[in-house]
């Protein structure tokens, strides 16, 4: 009797460890139901209200400056310019309506914000915004990829359900339940930002040290210089700590006893970038996204303590939402949280399904696309695919030696060189990818016709290093590029590859230029490979007076064209000095990828720069006025150029008052420097709409701007 009373109780169920970890049951991982169920499972919205709230805000800093709507004029207003869409028929606007569009992605940002007609303000925040990032490839990187996937997870998200003025308009869906899958998003994404930027930080050269050297001098490392060297504090706290934080901030963000230490050091590396790189509101906003991993209703928390009393933290149930029986059951009970006119959904319904499918469906996608490179291989080439969607932040660093640009008369053979850069923004990556190598050939073609220049063949020249290695070609400069077939899916017939067998050069190439440029600081080393069977055509300016050419492996042949074609070849270890101010071709003609190096001295800016030091000296000493200094005066009138030189002493001497500025006025001229552009933004955007409506010339408009900031910097001056 005693024995079946004892089988009859029903024992308490042992703890489940999975669902104290994660917060929910493995087994409702089984089922497609029970999936659903969890995924619209009910959630406290501020959290999501906070990151909108931040999102909107920094967005609208982030559009006058980095999205560039300052400058538009400057951006989009040359006709001539070649651009590189990721289209081809995606084309800009005329001009007024180009900051139209900035007006509107700024209202979608305001109204994000806000939460003021949530979802409308998505749109017009992510219309535009794709349509600017689309339209231009050149200025693609991975944060400007983030805020359009945000702006989608925002649309489909009920961020407004919290701290928004729908929600004052509309008290029905004030205070009410998210579904978990809208955290979810956010999380996910988040954590493939930094867990795949990890993954691709495992490349070999992350792991030697050579992405980001130089780092270790800004003044953000000083701490650590107390114990470290500056090449330790790049390897190991520039390279190893950036890995370290990318693998293992999303799992540990996900666990009440480790985040805590994930945050702090994840704080600390997002304001070290903020110091550290030109990313605009990048380390902003990702920081504004750590909170997410928190306990979904953390700002009420924080709201009840700095108020000394508690708020009103009852929230009620969303459609959007599935409730179980229990909490239906707690709900007659307690008549709290869930009290409601109308019963909370317990069945799954359609509208559950597709937010469900959509976060299945965004999430594959998002762990695809960084790792797609084997379908879309017409964007590879040193690097696999675009700089934008791979998370493979700040692992290549890329540095241009020289870009030739030849076009070919086909019906006379006659040859002619153009300058690379005439119908391009400066300092753009057009030149690292060759989808836009074949956008700007055809681009070229276009515009020479102009010139009444037809029927041409146009080779490019185009010389780079990766990671400190050897400049060599990036492309054969034997291929004429109006030609090539170009494809997404195919690969690029004209690249040619990285001589990565080279790569363990690159400690002694970093040796060998530290010994050469201790001597004098006006030298310069260029280290040099090229293939087999191809040269290198070299002008040596007038004033590098002291040039020279040594070979480090191969053979090669110089030939002086300047001097009747003398021919003198070099094997490995030799060397001889290059005439200045002469053309010479250096011809590659061993079986094997020749190394070689130029070590240059400008002899002129030697000779300058001792003579600005011996004025500076004369006008540091001198107790009058340098302009009533005979002295002064004669040195300057010997050197032949006075002007040059007075001009000179006047720029040295405005840098060095600069970095003597009061912190207090660098942050002034910090602030008014913002001010600045966003006061131009609404001038320009102000007059956009005005000759919009009144059917006035842009261009009247602008040139009355252009009049009176000269007329401003005029009286600044």
């Amino acid at each position: 009797m005693e024995e079946k009373e004892k089988h009859g109780k029903k024992s308490p169920s042992p703890p489940d460890k999975f669902n104290e970890l994660f917060g929910f049951k493995l087994q409702e991982l089984f089922s497609w139901n029970s999936f659903v169920r969890l995924m619209c499972r009910p959630c406290d919205p501020a959290s999501l209200a906070v990151l909108r709230i931040c999102f909107g805000l920094l967005m609208m800093i982030d559009i006058p400056q980095e999205r560039g709507m300052a400058n538009a004029d400057s951006r989009w207003g040359n006709k001539d310019l070649c651009r590189f869409p990721l289209f081809n028929n995606l084309q800009v606007l005329p001009l007024e309506w180009m900051f139209v569009a900035y007006f509107t992605m700024f209202t979608g940002a305001a109204g994000i914000m806000l939460g003021l007609m949530f979802r409308t303000s998505c749109v017009l925040f992510m219309i535009p915004y794709w349509y600017i990032f689309f339209l231009d490839k050149t200025v693609w990187n991975n944060h400007s990829y983030l805020y359009g996937l945000f702006s989608i997870m925002l649309l489909v998200s009920d961020a407004n359900r919290c701290w928004s003025i729908d929600g004052l308009l509309s008290p029905s869906i004030r205070n009410t339940h998210v579904p978990l899958w809208n955290y979810t998003l956010f999380r996910t994404q988040i954590f493939m930002v930094y867990f795949i930027a990890g993954l691709k930080k495992l490349d070999t050269d992350w792991m030697s040290g050579y992405s980001m050297q130089w780092l270790s001098k800004r003044w953000v490392f000083d701490p650590f210089r107390i114990l470290l060297t500056d090449e330790q504090i790049d390897l190991f706290v520039v390279h190893f700590g950036g890995l370290t934080i990318d693998l293992f901030t999303g799992f540990l963000m996900f666990f009440d006893r480790t985040r805590p230490v994930a945050m702090f050091f994840t704080g600390m590396f997002h304001a070290m970038n903020s110091q550290l790189f030109s990313i605009g509101m990048f380390p902003y906003a990702m920081l504004a996204t750590l909170p997410l991993f928190c306990i979904f209703s953390w700002p009420r928390s924080v709201l009840s303590y700095l108020s000394c009393s508690k708020t009103d933290d009852l929230v009620k149930p969303s459609s959007h939402c599935v409730y179980s029986k229990d909490q239906i059951k707690s709900d007659e009970k307690t008549k709290t949280s869930l009290s409601s006119t109308s019963p909370p959904p317990v069945q799954i319904s359609f509208v559950h399904k597709t937010g469900t499918i959509f976060t299945i469906v965004y999430i594959a996608i998002q762990a695809f696309l960084p790792f797609s490179h084997g379908i879309t291989k017409g964007y590879n080439n040193w690097t696999n695919g675009l700089y934008g969607y791979s998370w493979d932040m700040m692992v290549h660093s890329w540095s241009t030696q020289h870009i030739r640009l030849t076009y070919v008369d086909k019906n006379t053979r006659e040859v002619g060189y153009l300058d690379p850069h005439a119908w391009v923004e400066p300092a753009n990556r057009w030149s690292s990818h060759a989808d836009m190598m074949v956008q700007y050939a055809h681009c070229i073609e276009d515009r020479l016709k102009k010139y009444e220049v037809e029927n041409i063949e146009l080779y490019f020249d185009v010389w780079k290093s990766m990671n400190n290695r050897f400049q060599q070609r990036m492309y054969d400069p034997r291929i004429n590029l109006l030609g090539v077939e170009w494809s997404p899916f195919k690969e690029v017939s004209f690249s040619l590859p990285l001589l990565v067998d080279l790569s363990p050069w690159r400690s002694k190439l970093a040796s060998m230029t530290e010994e050469l440029t201790q001597a004098s600081s006006y030298t310069d080393v260029t280290f040099v490979a090229d293939f087999p069977g191809l040269y290198l055509e070299n002008f040596v300016d007038a004033d590098l007076g002291n040039t020279s050419i040594t070979l480090l492996a191969g053979k090669i042949i110089v030939e002086l064209t300047d001097q009747g074609g003398k021919n003198i070849t070099l094997e490995e270890g030799g060397s001889m000095q290059i005439p200045s101010n002469q053309f010479h071709n250096v011809h590659t003609v061993s079986d094997v990828p020749s190394c070689y190096m130029y070590v240059y001295v400008n002899t002129t800016h030697a000779k300058f720069m001792e003579k600005i030091k011996e004025l500076e000296e004369k006008i540091n000493s001198s107790k009058i006025n340098p302009s009533e200094n005979k002295d002064i005066q004669q040195f300057l009138l010997d050197t032949g150029n006075p002007q040059l030189y007075a001009e000179a002493i006047e720029k040295r001497r405005k840098e060095k008052g600069k970095e003597e500025l009061p912190v207090l006025q660098k942050f002034k001229d910090f602030i008014s420097k913002k001010f600045h552009l966003f006061q131009r933004s609404a001038i320009l955007t102000f007059g956009s709409l005005r000759s919009i409506v009144f059917h006035e010339p842009f261009s009247d408009f602008l040139n009355r701007t252009y009049t009176a900031e000269q007329e401003a910097m005029f009286l600044q001056s």
